[in-house]
């Protein structure tokens, strides 16, 4: 309970302290996105969070909207721009998500936020992925990233769901500011980031 209730005080904290010193940078990313790839600037998506509950993640877009001649989206391979293609391999697509960690539908640490078609998907023992609220970075980021498969990367946020504490998630921070100045596991290979998740083979 005193972790819970801390954890949020400190994820509100940090969030609106953070959003303060990036705002300019924000604005400048968005006025650079919208120069180059036009309206809108943010992208929302629909994730599940805690106890399965669904949010709109945000985040700056890095897509343009093309489409091939049966009017569905080219391939993100074919969609993702080179200002965008930067964005994500900084992470700073990233950073409207301290919105979500204000509202509370996110947290500095924890299982990162997938597709809500993943949902029927997992094993029993992968949906205790969602028992807490999902990260801007977690366990399985710093452990590998889009580099690992999926079954590793739901052992890695089960593994941090049984074990999370104050100390871990400063050494989970810590290993993500290494990792993302060095850009490790930044995307599987031939995949923007990573292949979708088509469900375990043994559940």
């Amino acid at each position: 309970m005193f972790y819970d209730i801390g954890k949020r005080l400190l994820d509100i904290f940090l969030s609106v302290f953070i959003l303060l010193l990036v705002i300019p940078v924000m604005f400048l990313l968005g006025l650079v996105i919208y120069l180059k790839m036009g309206s809108p600037v943010l992208f929302w998506h629909e994730r599940p969070g805690k106890n399965s509950k669904v949010f709109k993640l945000c985040k700056f877009r890095t897509m343009s909207e093309e489409k091939g001649e049966d009017g569905s989206y080219l391939a993100d391979e074919m969609r993702i721009t080179p200002f965008g293609l930067f964005l994500r391999k900084t992470s700073l697509d990233e950073l409207p998500q301290l919105l979500n960690i204000v509202k509370g539908d996110m947290s500095f640490v924890g299982p990162r936020p997938l597709l809500v078609e993943y949902l029927e998907r997992y094993s029993p023992a992968q949906a205790r992925r969602h028992e807490v609220l999902p990260g801007l970075t977690g366990w399985a980021q710093v452990n590998g990233r889009n580099a690992i498969t999926w079954e590793e990367k739901f052992e890695f946020d089960t593994w941090y769901v049984d074990n999370r504490s104050f100390t871990l998630d400063m050494k989970i921070i810590f290993l993500t500011i290494i990792k993302l100045i060095g850009r490790e596991g930044i995307s599987q290979p031939g995949h923007v980031t990573a292949e979708p998740f088509k469900g375990s083979e043994k559940k």
